[in-house]
């Protein structure tokens, strides 16, 4: 009995302690599960974009003008109609053109009867001087006369060819085939072009291919480059995304609020036609992708501890850099329950997940997100309180 009692009691024992093993386990991994969010570290498919607003417009966008003043007398286009070059699109009132075209041709003709008068007596005397009836300095004199008529025949000739365009110009036709998309005159309105030419109407040469002019902040212009491929949504059709490409990184920089942008030209195929000029598009260009890559969330890239925590810094031995260098993060592992800092060398980011090219971490390392900090208990009395009336 006495032998069997003591293997008793060392069974219990062994129970004991193995329980309390056991315990004090599960305990430290509680308490460590209930203090830290954390996340698995992973492999996955990641992409790097930038973003930005920006407007639909056509490739190439024709003003139509007027060289001439005067009152609109006739509109033969509007809104949304397809024109063809040379269609006539609207009508001045030519009246007071056509009188000066009138009055030039009927002074050219005054001018042209001049020069064959001055014409003639030049030959006349030419035949007197012969016969020795006239003298040189008479000769002379016509022929100054017909020369001052014949520049006044080259004259009146170039007012006239001026007034018959500025005749011409009261037609105002279009420039190229395309789609009207803005009117700017009313039939009865004066247009004047003393200092300026007014636009009267604008011409979408082809809405089946569009451009989106876009600003990117001058931070993310170095990761763009001509041809990347590009995704943008506009709010007519929420739902559905469209494509394009990066055209043109224009060099011409914007600055507003001592913030400096660039414009960045997107090329983009609209085949139905229901992209229209003015939307609003929200672009989004790929910069860089990368395969089955070791990714943490950015959150553990942005955990800092409380400094009533205790934890490992690195390796053991392993000093701790006081300063980061570029390209680089510290993540917090939990090694045995407890936080580890880790340095990691970091690469692409899709501003929810960050690529991890190197450092002391593998996928299946449990990384800590954030911490969750104990609520203090105020009901707690730790002595006698004033009452305030």
């Amino acid at each position: 009995m006495k032998i069997l009692s003591k293997k008793s009691l060392l069974l219990v024992t062994l129970l004991v302690v193995a329980l309390g093993v056991v315990w004090k386990y599960r305990a430290g991994t509680e308490a460590a599960e209930a203090r830290y969010k954390t996340q698995v570290v992973d492999r996955e498919d990641i992409t790097q974009s930038v973003a930005a607003n920006g407007t639909l417009n056509p490739v190439i966008l024709v003003s139509v003008g007027t060289q001439v003043s005067g009152t609109v007398k006739k509109l033969h286009v509007d809104f949304n109609d397809h024109v063809e070059k040379g269609q006539v699109m609207a009508e001045l009132d030519d009246v007071v053109l056509s009188s000066q075209l009138g009055q030039s041709e009927a002074s050219l003709k005054s001018a042209r009867a001049s020069l064959e008068l001055a014409v003639a007596n030049e030959n006349r005397m030419k035949s007197l001087l012969a016969q020795e009836y006239a003298s040189k300095q008479d000769l002379d004199s016509a022929t100054q006369t017909r020369k001052s008529a014949q520049a006044q025949v080259e004259q009146f000739q170039s007012l006239t060819r001026k007034d018959r365009a500025n005749l011409d110009y009261s037609v105002i036709r279009s420039p190229v085939s395309g789609v009207v998309i803005d009117r700017q005159i009313d039939v009865g309105q004066t247009v004047a072009a003393s200092f300026q030419t007014p636009t009267l109407f604008k011409i979408a040469q082809d809405l089946s291919k569009m451009q989106i002019d876009s600003s990117f902040a001058e931070a993310d212009i170095g990761l763009i480059k001509v041809g990347q491929s590009v995704r943008f949504t506009v709010d007519a059709f929420p739902s559905r995304n469209f494509k394009g490409s990066v055209r043109q990184i224009r060099l011409n920089p914007t600055t507003q609020s001592n913030v400096v942008t660039y414009d960045v030209v997107v090329a983009v195929d609209n085949p139905e036609k229901i992209l229209l000029p003015g939307m609003t598009a929200y672009v989004n260009i790929t910069v860089d992708q990368r395969e089955s890559a070791m990714t943490v969330p950015n959150a553990a890239l942005r955990f800092k501890p409380s400094e009533s925590g205790t934890f490992k810094t690195g390796k053991p031995g392993e000093k701790q850099k006081k300063k980061r260098e570029p390209g680089t993060g510290t993540v917090y592992v939990l090694d045995n329950d407890k936080p580890r800092a880790v340095t990691v060398k970091i690469g692409i980011t899709d501003n929810r997940d960050t690529e991890i090219v190197s450092g002391d971490i593998k996928p299946g390392d449990t990384v800590i997100i954030s911490e969750n900090l104990p609520t203090t208990d105020n009901s707690v009395s730790t002595g006698p309180r004033m009452r305030m009336f």
